[in-house]
């Protein structure tokens, strides 16, 4: 028997740094898993219209390709996810921030695929909205301290929806609109 999911409602303001305010702002409505299961969707169905060039593609000489920025996208919604599960557990261990472009640089994204990218961002994401779908309710509200600042385990999970949803508006935005086609 599957077990019963607890409703996890928005995180308060205290609950995470102030500028993890632009992504959960991004997020409608309360139900964070159905939220992350549809955006799942969303991201295959975005890919799945882009072919291997476009994923090569940069908008301006100093932003990142297309593969660049959904290997970042599946690296920080690890390290958000990982930190939810620690702080989940108990685990009252401060953990560490990370630097973004050290990751994307030493991410090797452009020797891959844009469909192995895209096939590992829903992988990443299934594995985790299992993971949230398995919590409890006190595991919601329980806080610890990622890049030295407090933060809960449900704000963790809609920081996770608006990081990507922030970067899938990017990629709509200025990305694939801009793309040459033949």
């Amino acid at each position: 028997m599957e077990p019963k999911r607890a409703a996890a409602s928005r995180p308060e303001p205290g609950e995470y740094a102030s500028f993890y305010e632009t992504y959960i702002s991004k997020v409608k409505g309360n139900d964070i898993v159905g939220i992350l299961e549809a955006q799942r969707l969303q991201m295959a169905q975005l890919f799945a219209a882009h072919s291997e060039r476009d994923g090569n593609f940069r908008y301006a000489p100093d932003k990142w390709t297309v593969k660049e920025v959904l290997g970042h996208v599946c690296d920080t919604e690890r390290i958000f996810a990982h930190r939810a599960l620690r702080i989940a557990r108990g685990d009252q261990t401060p953990l560490p921030g990370f630097e973004q472009d050290d990751y994307v640089r030493g991410g090797n994204f452009a020797e891959r695929t844009l469909a192995d990218l895209a096939e590992e961002f829903g992988l990443v994401r299934a594995a985790n909205i299992s993971f949230f779908k398995s919590l409890q309710k006190d595991a919601w509200q329980r806080r610890g301290v990622a890049n030295k600042n407090e933060v809960s385990v449900r704000a963790l999970a809609f920081i996770v929806a608006g990081h990507e949803l922030h970067h899938r508006l990017i990629l709509e935005e200025r990305y694939f609109p801009a793309i040459p086609r033949a």
